[in-house]
């Protein structure tokens, strides 16, 4: 504890004896200072026992003397020690009612005591307190070492709380809650999610206080080396930190940044394994693939699995890292493992079918289509437009063709302006809307050049009847009725689309090729 005017009062060596303010003794004292000043207040920072024998001070004087309190305790002075006896032999009585008055205790100080003895008491209990604060901080990084080597970030972060006499969580780069100490600071330390990912948008290291006021006041700070945080660190305390307590948070940063750095590490390890799985996968051989991923990456091809084949949106870009850290953060709260590969300029995720990391990719697909921003994705609007396309489900013989799949959807997406589009509703859609495609649109032109500039001599309309008699599939009568002319004229148009184009209606592939090109020149 810093030193109090009890603790002052209560030193044997100084005789010192209150005269006012007597239930205002726990005030702790930052430093001692001696001043004759009439006004001493510029000089003052606050937190001061303020030492004076009345040189210069009508001591004596009621109003004087009020005016003189009242500046002293507005200034944030704990204490007023008078020495008496040198130019007054006691306290005189206006001086003593305007301390009373404010509230601001009034110390006497026996002649034979020194102010030096009174400032040399206040410094050696604040050197005496914050040596006892480097201890104590060096013992608790001792212990919040022990715990991180022993049982991770759960037993640092026991450990933590418990020196900050508060509660303790850690987030991942999401803004989920990982863990937390006690067990019931994870629901408090949850409604803090968005105060985290803004903390993420500023560059490592940052921090942050923040509060709601309710009942604590929690510090936030960002953990790893990198520009962009990969991970954030809540501290709640009833009051603001101690120097002991304030080692013991630097501490904890100092270990979990290092556990940062080092999954970072093991990370990086992790994805060249899994590049050498999927490499192997691709050429055809599962069983190699399942020898190299052992328990690694072994589950996940023990069940079906999808592909997901991402690249940038916008020509030359880089792979979609954004997406790698929504599917990665997912699902490691799931504690499911996923394959993640970057291919150049390309992004290839292996992960289990209906896992969380399939469904990030979803979501994050869906809310960038619906114009919102989602939790798991860097902030900011930063991340760079991608499109991706999932194949159907799989296992380790079929990863050839569901990689096929996945780049056949990600042809579509690009087609057809999504984020992301799924195999499965490719083949079980329609194939109209793959005629967009400019190439296909120039060969319909093309197709159907001449039958328009023949209609556009105004000697017949051999379109309109020429998809009349496709769409009632080469039924005279009906498509007749339908155009409103006689049987014998649509024969003969048909007739005359056979002649300019050099080909036969009655080939299928004709017929197939004059639909589609119908549809794709539909206006």
């Amino acid at each position: 504890m810093p030193p109090t005017l009890a603790s002052l009062v209560h030193h044997t060596a100084l005789k010192l004896t209150v005269r006012a303010g007597g239930d205002r003794l726990d005030a702790p004292v930052r430093w001692a200072h001696a001043s004759e000043l009439a006004d001493p207040v510029p000089y003052m920072e606050g937190g001061e026992l303020l030492l004076i024998t009345a040189l210069k001070l009508d001591a004596e004087d009621p109003e004087a003397m009020r005016r003189y309190v009242k500046r002293l305790a507005g200034a944030g002075v704990v204490g007023l020690g008078f020495a008496v006896g040198v130019h007054y032999e006691d306290i005189p009585d206006a001086l003593v009612d305007a301390a009373e008055q404010e509230g601001l205790p009034l110390i006497e100080v026996p002649r034979r005591t020194p102010f030096l003895a009174i400032s040399k008491a206040v410094s050696a209990a604040i050197a005496a307190e914050q040596y006892r604060a480097v201890t104590d901080g060096f013992a608790a990084q001792r212990e919040l070492t022990k715990r991180a080597l022993d049982d991770g970030p759960e037993g640092l972060l026991a450990v933590l709380a418990g020196q900050v006499d508060g509660w303790a969580a850690l987030y991942d780069a999401s803004g989920e809650v990982v863990a937390a100490a006690p067990e019931w600071a994870g629901r408090r330390a949850a409604r803090l999610t968005a105060d985290v990912r803004r903390l993420r948008e500023r560059p490592a290291p940052a921090s942050a206080v923040v509060g709601d006021g309710e009942t604590d006041r929690v510090e936030l700070h960002s953990l790893g080396t990198s520009r962009r945080p990969r991970a954030a660190l809540a501290v709640g305390t009833a009051a603001p930190l101690g120097t002991a307590e304030r080692y013991a948070l630097h501490s904890a940063v100092a270990l979990l940044t290092l556990t940062t750095e080092r999954s970072r590490s093991l990370h990086a390890a992790e994805q060249r394994i899994g590049t050498a799985v999927l490499a192997m996968l691709l050429a055809g051989e599962p069983d190699h693939a399942r020898a190299v991923a052992g328990d690694l990456y072994g589950a996940l091809l023990d069940a079906p699995f999808r592909l997901v084949v991402a690249e940038s949106a916008t020509a030359g870009g880089t792979a979609p890292g954004a997406l790698a850290e929504v599917v990665e953060a997912a699902a490691a709260r799931a504690g499911e493992a996923v394959l993640v590969v970057p291919q150049g300029e390309r992004l290839v995720v292996l992960a289990a079918d209906a896992g969380a990391a399939v469904t990030a990719c979803a979501d994050y697909a869906a809310a960038l289509e619906a114009g919102r921003t989602l939790p798991d994705a860097p902030a900011g609007g930063a991340a760079e437009p991608w499109v991706a396309g999932l194949s159907e489900p799989s296992g380790p013989a079929g990863a050839t063709a569901a990689y096929r799949q996945a780049e056949q959807a990600l042809s579509v997406a690009r087609r057809r302006g999504r984020v992301c589009v799924e195999h499965e509703r490719v083949a079980a859609g329609s194939v109209l809307p793959l005629l967009a495609d400019d190439a296909v649109r120039a060969f319909a032109d093309g197709l159907l050049r001449a039958l328009r500039e023949h209609d556009a001599t105004g000697r017949g309309d051999l379109v309109a009847s020429l998809r009349a008699w496709l769409s009632r599939h080469g039924q005279w009568d009906a498509a007749a009725a339908d155009l409103g002319v006689h049987r014998h004229t649509l024969r003969y148009r048909m007739r005359r689309v056979e002649e300019i184009l050099g080909r036969s209606l009655d080939d299928p592939d004709v017929r197939m090729e004059l639909w589609l090109a119908l549809k794709a020149t539909a206006r």
